[in-house]
């Protein structure tokens, strides 16, 4: 039962990291690395399969083998990450989520900055 969910759920991911491949206003990486951890942990056969696709190595694979991302999909993930906080922060009334959010998103821009090396 495991395993059929971990597919699944690496199926579903995958489809919308395409689809983002797609469409600008949703970056895919974020999507391929779930589905990359769902099919790692799924199955040894669709791990090997999603690892050799051109979808993989073109989003994923500098950042699985070096740390790094291309300055266009650090500012997608960074922007996309940003907007679905600043909409929290707005939609909530909350102190401490308004806190707590604002916390994360200087970390966000912290680990995207000093963490994760750009490539050129």
């Amino acid at each position: 039962m495991k395993k059929i969910l971990l597919l699944s759920i690496g199926f579903l991911f995958a489809g919308l990291g395409f689809i983002g491949t797609i469409l600008p206003v949703l970056p895919s990486t974020p999507f391929l690395l779930i589905a990359a951890w769902a099919f790692a942990r799924g199955s040894d056969r669709f791990n090997t399969w999603f690892r050799s696709t051109k979808l993989y190595r073109n989003h994923l694979d500098s950042f699985v083998r070096n740390r790094s991302m291309k300055r266009t999909t650090k500012a997608a993930l960074i922007t996309f990450a940003s907007s679905m906080m600043l909409l929290s922060f707005i939609l909530t009334d909350n102190l401490f989520v308004r806190i707590f959010l604002g916390a994360m998103w200087l970390f966000l821009l912290w680990y995207f900055k000093f963490r994760i090396k750009t490539e050129e």
